[in-house]
This record gives structure tokens, C-alpha cells and sequence, in this order.
């Protein structure tokens, strides 16, 4: 597995992390036992990965903290996340400190190495800056937080409205971003700006529903050429990405090695419930780039997109 800094916190990490959420959330979703996904954990490490991100919306944090209760603690680079919205409420300063005591008993740890905001929209930047990230800067200061962090909710913010302006900001030293084959507005909007202040980037949704089900890329593909998001002669809608066949075993594969060369990407991030797509997806990584020529038509093809997140 290979590594990678994680921009200006010095992080060394690996360019796959484990994800807690997704559709599976270690398993849990389709009914694993609790020795399933603490293994699932355990695997992740011995193939290489220190880098695990959970949420205390995932409810994965208490199988984290004891898949790692045997690890030495500074071999792991622990992410979680603070929702913004408790019982359609906008959360307070106290509900945030009091989440993150929660979160690291959950753990089984003193600190985590980033805390973030989690999934926040545009009309809630303004609150999160004035609100809650004085708070977050105090657990830094105490030691219970290394970095500051914010994700994006990329599902019902596809043209990253929020993070095209957090990046601008002072306060965050990871961001969670959206980017995919089918939405790469990420490129010129975010990771310009990452780049220049050197900013980690944690990347979601590589792989989601229109990447992993033919008939959902189809479907997706089909809308986009309506739109006029993408010009009908330069796909075959029966196979709309059918060019890939010949240079990846799988089209994940392909968009894991997609995101994994883009740059200003650091870490991306992969959700599973299974030791078996675990493994695939660390091969997928481990794989050299895409052949420019085709990576170069992905970006003209989708260059257009912004409205799509891809599940």
C-alpha cells in the first residue's frame, strides 16, 4: 500500500482508507456480526491501511475502537465527524464538545487525529464558522483534536456550493470532497485551492450506484445526453463507458485508480462490509494510473457535469 502526506498536517497515510459509512457501514447494514466488521478493521491494517473514517452518524465508532483497542495508536490515522443537526436543530458549541467525549470513549482513545463537521450545506457555513469551529479550536488546543476538518454533502450538493467557499477559509486542514468519473467539477472548483494551501483532501463517492450497477450508469448517462450535459455522439448508451474494458479488469477499478491519480487527492476513501471487496479494492489502488489517452476522454466526457454525485 502505498502512502502519502496529507497536505500541511504531516500525516503520513495511505491513498486507501477505510471507510464506517456508505451503504454497508462495516457490514452492519446487511446484518454482520460485531466480530465481522472488527475483523473487517483488523484486515484493512494488516493490508496496509492506517487511515479509518468513521462518523458518529455511522454508528460504526464503537467497532472501530475495538478492531484498534490492540493497535499501537500512532500507527492509525483516526478521522470522525460531528453532524451539524441533532433532531433538525442546529447543534451548539456544548452538543459539539460533548459529541466528540462521546465519540472518543466510543474509540477507545484520547484524540482523534481529525474531527470534522459533518455533511454541511451552504446555509449552514456561516453557523459552523461562528459557531462551532471556536469550539473545535479549543479541543485542539487541549490536545483532543489534531486537525480541523469539514465535509461536504455531496448528494444534494453536487456543484460543492459549501466547500468552494470553506476552502478559502483559514480553519480546515482536511476536507472530504465528492469527486468521481461522472462528476469532476471538484478539479477546478476545490482541488485548485487545496493544492495552493495545501490542504488534505479525503475523496468520497469513487464508487457509488451508477459505477457499480451497468443498468443505474445507463440510466444516469441516458439523463445526462438529455440534459445536454453530454454530447449523445461520443457515448454508445448501451455501454457508455465500454472504452474502459480494455485497460481496467472492472469499471471500480477503473474509478479507483481514476480518483487515486488525480491530483490533490490524497486519501480515497472506500466503504465496504466484505473482506473479499476489501481486498479488490486495495488491488484497484495499487494499479498504475489510467493511460492518459483515456483519461483525458473521462474529462472531456464529463467535463460539462456537476449535478450528479453518482448513487
Amino acid at each position: 500500500m502505498q502512502s502519502i502526506m496529507l497536505g500541511r498536517t504531516g500525516l503520513s497515510v495511505s491513498v486507501l482508507g477505510l471507510g464506517g459509512g456508505g451503504h454497508s457501514r462495516l457490514g452492519q447494514q446487511n446484518g454482520a456480526s460485531t466480530a465481522h466488521s472488527v475483523g473487517l478493521v483488523r484486515h484493512a491494517l494488516e493490508l496496509g491501511i492506517n487511515f479509518i473514517d468513521t462518523a458518529e452518524a455511522y454508528h460504526t465508532e464503537s467497532l472501530v475502537g475495538e478492531a484498534l483497542h490492540s493497535v499501537n495508536r500512532s500507527d492509525v490515522v483516526l478521522s470522525t465527524k460531528k453532524s451539524m443537526t441533532s433532531e433538525r436543530q442546529l447543534i451548539r458549541a456544548a452538543d459539539l464538545v460533548a459529541g466528540l467525549e462521546q465519540s472518543l470513549k466510543r474509540l477507545q482513545t484520547d484524540y482523534v487525529d481529525i474531527y470534522h463537521l459533518h455533511g454541511v450545506r451552504a446555509e449552514q457555513y456561516d453557523y459552523a464558522v461562528n459557531e462551532l469551529v471556536p469550539a473545535m479550536q479549543q479541543l485542539r488546543d487541549q490536545g483532543k483534536i489534531r486537525f480541523l476538518g469539514i465535509t461536504e454533502a455531496f448528494g444534494g450538493d453536487p456543484a460543492h456550493v459549501m466547500l468552494e467557499r470553506a476552502v478559502h477559509d483559514e480553519y480546515w486542514d482536511v476536507v472530504m470532497v465528492g469527486f468521481n468519473i461522472l462528476n469532476q467539477s471538484a478539479r477546478s472548483r476545490i482541488l485548485a485551492e487545496t493544492i495552493r494551501r495545501d490542504i488534505g483532501v479525503l475523496c468520497m463517492f469513487a464508487v457509488r450506484d451508477a459505477l457499480s450497477r451497468p443498468a443505474k450508469l445507463r440510466e444516469t448517462i441516458t439523463e445526462l445526453v438529455q440534459q445536454g450535459l453530454i454530447d449523445a455522439a461520443q457515448v454508445d448508451l448501451n455501454d457508455p463507458l465500454g472504452f474502459l474494458h480494455n485497460v481496467a479488469s472492472s469499471l471500480p477499478e477503473a474509478a479507483y485508480r481514476f480518483c487515486r491519480a488525480e491530483p490533490g487527492i490524497h486519501v480515497v476513501l472506500s466503504g465496504t462490509g466484505s473482506l473479499e471487496h476489501l481486498e479488490q479494492n486495495v488491488t484497484a489502488i495499487d494499479q498504475p494510473p489510467l493511460p492518459e489517452p483515456i483519461r483525458q476522454q473521462l474529462i472531456d466526457l464529463f467535463a460539462r457535469v456537476d449535478t450528479v454525485s453518482g448513487q
